[in-house]
């Protein structure tokens, strides 16, 4: 008699994208919630935050507005810091698309990557705007200060330099995927 060993085995899925398949479909569920609430809690934000918080989303030091900000000043606040918002919103869609594409096991494909070039020129986008919306804000929030008092103030802060710095680290991983995939399609012509 054989003695037998009943250690448990561990299962592995036979696909070998199971992986990628699952977390890629958390993925578009995680874009769905940041399209969905991002615009709400910038409604919401700017309906009720204080006026000394608003001024340092403008790069303004929290006595920079001398009179309280008048509601259409919150609207138009709202409406030109949620373009820059609007950039990330499409780049969040593009990464969702991508991601759909990862839940159904096609990953390496050229729809995969110009969607992540996509969702990169998004993103860049969203970082330059938002250096331009909060200058622009800057003026709306101390527009009824005296005239002496008035305020542009531009900023360009660490988290637009990281936000350049990681669209570009995912333009260029879509690039070398690409080529990877331009190189595969060559190898299969001369098989």
């Amino acid at each position: 008699m054989h003695p037998t060993t009943d250690t448990p085995t561990t299962a592995r899925p036979s696909d070998p994208l199971h992986h990628i398949r699952r977390t890629s479909r958390l993925m578009v569920w995680a874009c769905w919630a940041f399209i969905l609430l991002l615009p709400v809690t910038l409604a919401v934000y700017w309906a009720v935050a204080g006026d000394g918080l608003l001024a340092g989303h403008a790069n303004l030091p929290a006595s920079a507005i001398g009179v309280l900000l008048q509601p259409w000043q919150r609207l138009a606040g709202a409406v030109v810091m949620g373009l820059p918002l609007a950039f990330l919103l499409a780049g969040l869609w593009q990464a969702k698309r991508c991601f759909e594409q990862f839940a159904q096991g096609r990953v390496f494909t050229r729809q995969a990557t110009d969607l992540l070039r996509r969702f990169a020129g998004w993103v860049a986008a969203a970082a330059l705007a938002a250096i331009v919306a909060s200058a622009a804000t800057s003026v709306l929030l101390t527009l009824h200060n005296p005239p002496a008092m008035r305020h542009l103030a531009l900023g360009i802060g660490s988290n637009h330099l990281f936000t350049f710095f990681f669209a570009g680290v995912v333009w260029l991983m879509a690039a070398v995927i690409g080529q990877g995939q331009a190189l595969a399609e060559e190898n299969e012509r001369f098989v």
